[in-house]
C-alpha cells in the first residue's frame, strides 16, 4: 500500500476535519440562537430551512460539477494547471453573474412562486451568496490542489467566526441597543430576523471573497475554448450527478410545504430543520473526509496501490461515522438536545434515521469514485436519479399522514439504492476490494450497542449518560485493538508532523 499518500491523507484530513469540525461546531452557537429567538410556533425557521435548501441546490447547478472536473484535470494535465484553473474559474463565474442578473431581472415572479412576494429581498439576497459561493469552490479547490490546506483552513474559519459574530450583535446587541439608544439604530427593525440573517450571510460571503485577491491576481484572464469542451463533456454528467445527489438532501425541504401546505407546513419543516441540524456532525466528517480525499485519489489514480488504498480508507471512514453515530446518541437526550429551544424537542427522534442517510451517503461518496476515474461519469446521475426518485416517492406518499418522519426516512431509502446500484455496477465495471467483512462486522457492534442505550435506558439522567459512555467505550476499545497497527501508524505519523 502506498503508505506515504495514506499518510499525507491522514494529515490533510486532519487539518481540513479541524476547520470543518472546529467551524461547524462554533456554527452551532447560531443553531440555539435562532431556535431561542425565533418560536417554532412562527415558522420563521422553516423559512430559513427552506431557504437554505433553494441555496444548496443552486450552488449545485452554478458550480456544474466543476471541482472535481479541475482536479481531474489538473492532474491529467500538470503542465497546464494554471490552464485549467482559469477556464474553470471564469466559466463558473460568468455563469453565477448571469444567474443574478437573470434573477434580478424577474425577481418578482420568481419570489412569488417560492412563497416570499412579500420579501423579495431574501431572493435577491440569496442569489447573491449562492453565486458568490459558486466562484470561491474553484478557488477553494485549487487551494486543495495545491495543498494550501492552512489557507484554506483559515477562509472557512474566517466566515463561521464573522458569521457569528454578525448574528450576535443582530440578535443578542442590537435588541438591547434598539430600546436604549434608538436614535442609533433607525435601520434595525425587530420583526425582521429572518431577513437579517440573510443579509449576514451575504456580508460574511463577500469578505471571504477578498480572500482570494492573490489567486485572482494571479489568474491568466482567457478561457481556453478547446479545453472547456473537453471539460464539460466530463462534468455535464457530474451536474447531473450533483443536482439529483442534492436533491436527495434538500427535495423534502424545498418541497414540503406543497406537501403539507399551511402554516403547519412552516413550523413543522422549521423543526426538522432544527432537528436536523443536530445529525450533522456526521456531514462534518463528511466534508473534511472529501477535502482531502479527492486530490489524494485522483493525484493517484495510475497508481497500483490506489484501489488497495479506497478499499482501506472506505473501512476506516465508515468505522469513523459509527463512532460518530454512537456518541450523538449517547448524549442527545441529556446533553445535545439543549442545543435547540425545547419549543423543538418534538423533532429529536429524527435525529439516529437523518444520522443513518448521513453515514449511507457517505458510503456512497466513497463508492462513487469508480465511475469518475473511468470517466464514466454518466453512472453517478442515474444511480442519483433513481435515489432522488425513491425519495420524493416516501415523501409524496407519507409526508401528509406522517409529516417531516416521512423525510427523514425518505433519505435512507434514497441514499440505500444509490449505495446497492453503486456497489453492484461498481464491482463489474471497476471492481474495488472493499473490506466488506470488517465494515459489516462494526456496523453491527454499533448497532448492537445502541440497541442496548434504547432497551437498557435508565431513567435517572446520570445513570443514562454512565451505560451509554460506557457503550461508546466499548466500540472504541473493540476498534482499537482491531486497527492496532493503524492507531500506531497514525500516532507515528501525527508525532511527526508535530
Amino acid at each position: 500500500m502506498a503508505q506515504n499518500s495514506l499518510k499525507r491523507l491522514f494529515t490533510d484530513t486532519m487539518i481540513y476535519g479541524a476547520s470543518s469540525i472546529v467551524g461547524r461546531f462554533l456554527n452551532y452557537l447560531l443553531v440555539p440562537l435562532y431556535t431561542y429567538k425565533i418560536a417554532a410556533s412562527s415558522g420563521g425557521y422553516g423559512v430559513v430551512t427552506e431557504m437554505y435548501a433553494y441555496t444548496a441546490l443552486m450552488l449545485v447547478i452554478l458550480t456544474f460539477g466543476m471541482e472535481t472536473t479541475f482536479f481531474y484535470f489538473a492532474n491529467k494535465y500538470r503542465d497546464r494547471a494554471d490552464g485549467v484553473f482559469a477556464t474553470a474559474a471564469l466559466t463558473v463565474g460568468g455563469v453565477a453573474a448571469l444567474f443574478v442578473g437573470l434573477v434580478l431581472v424577474f425577481l418578482a415572479p420568481v419570489s412569488g412562486a417560492m412563497g416570499y412576494g412579500a420579501h423579495p429581498e431574501y431572493v435577491s439576497i440569496m442569489a447573491c451568496v449562492v453565486a458568490l459561493d459558486a466562484f470561491q469552490a474553484i478557488f477553494f479547490a485549487l487551494l486543495r490542489f495545491q495543498g494550501k490546506a492552512m489557507k484554506f483552513a483559515a477562509l472557512k474559519l474566517l466566515f463561521i467566526v464573522c458569521n457569528i459574530a454578525l448574528n450576535l450583535f443582530v440578535f443578542l446587541a442590537a435588541p438591547v441597543l434598539y430600546v436604549k439608544c434608538p436614535g442609533l439604530m433607525g435601520w434595525y427593525d425587530p420583526d425582521y430576523q429572518v431577513g437579517y440573517i440573510f443579509v449576514v450571510n451575504l456580508v460574511c460571503t463577500a469578505g471571504v471573497t477578498l480572500g482570494f485577491l492573490p489567486e485572482m491576481r494571479k489568474l491568466r484572464w482567457g478561457i481556453d475554448r478547446r479545453l472547456l469542451g473537453e471539460m464539460l463533456r466530463y462534468t455535464w454528467p457530474l451536474l447531473l450527478f450533483g443536482i439529483a445527489g442534492i436533491l436527495n438532501q434538500v427535495a423534502d425541504k424545498i418541497c414540503f410545504k406543497h406537501l403539507l401546505p399551511g402554516d403547519e407546513g412552516e413550523v413543522q419543516l422549521g423543526i426538522y430543520g432544527a432537528c436536523a441540524k443536530i445529525a450533522m456532525i456526521m456531514a462534518m466528517i463528511t466534508q473534511a473526509f472529501r477535502y482531502a480525499y479527492e486530490p489524494f485519489v485522483f493525484g493517484g489514480q495510475r497508481s497500483r496501490d490506489s484501489k488497495e488504498s479506497q478499499a482501506v480508507v472506505m473501512k476506516y471512514f465508515v468505522m469513523f461515522a459509527l463512532l460518530a453515530f454512537l456518541a450523538v446518541m449517547a448524549y442527545l437526550d441529556d446533553v445535545l438536545k439543549y442545543i435547540i429551544s425545547p419549543g423543538y424537542w418534538e423533532g429529536l427522534r429524527v435525529v439516529p434515521i437523518v444520522m443513518v442517510a448521513e453515514i449511507l451517503m457517505s458510503v456512497y461518496f466513497n463508492l462513487s469514485f469508480w465511475y469518475k476515474l473511468i470517466e464514466q461519469t454518466w453512472w453517478g446521475a442515474v444511480f442519483s436519479a433513481v435515489g432522488c426518485v425513491v425519495l420524493l416517492a416516501v415523501n409524496v406518499i407519507f409526508v401528509p399522514r406522517y409529516g417531516y418522519m416521512a423525510c427523514a426516512w425518505g433519505g435512507v431509502a434514497g441514499y440505500g439504492v444509490c449505495v446497492l446500484l453503486s456497489w453492484a455496477v461498481g464491482r463489474k465495471k471497476n471492481p474495488v476490494p472493499y473490506k466488506w467483512l470488517p465494515i459489516g462486522g462494526y456496523a453491527l457492534l454499533a448497532l448492537a450497542l445502541y440497541g442496548a442505550m434504547v432497551w437498557l435506558r435508565p431513567a435517572a439522567a446520570g445513570w443514562r449518560i454512565v451505560l451509554n459512555t460506557v457503550a461508546v467505550c466499548v466500540y472504541v476499545a473493540v476498534v482499537l485493538f482491531n486497527e492496532r497497527v493503524l492507531v500506531k501508524g497514525a500516532l507515528k505519523s501525527l508525532g511527526s508532523k508535530i
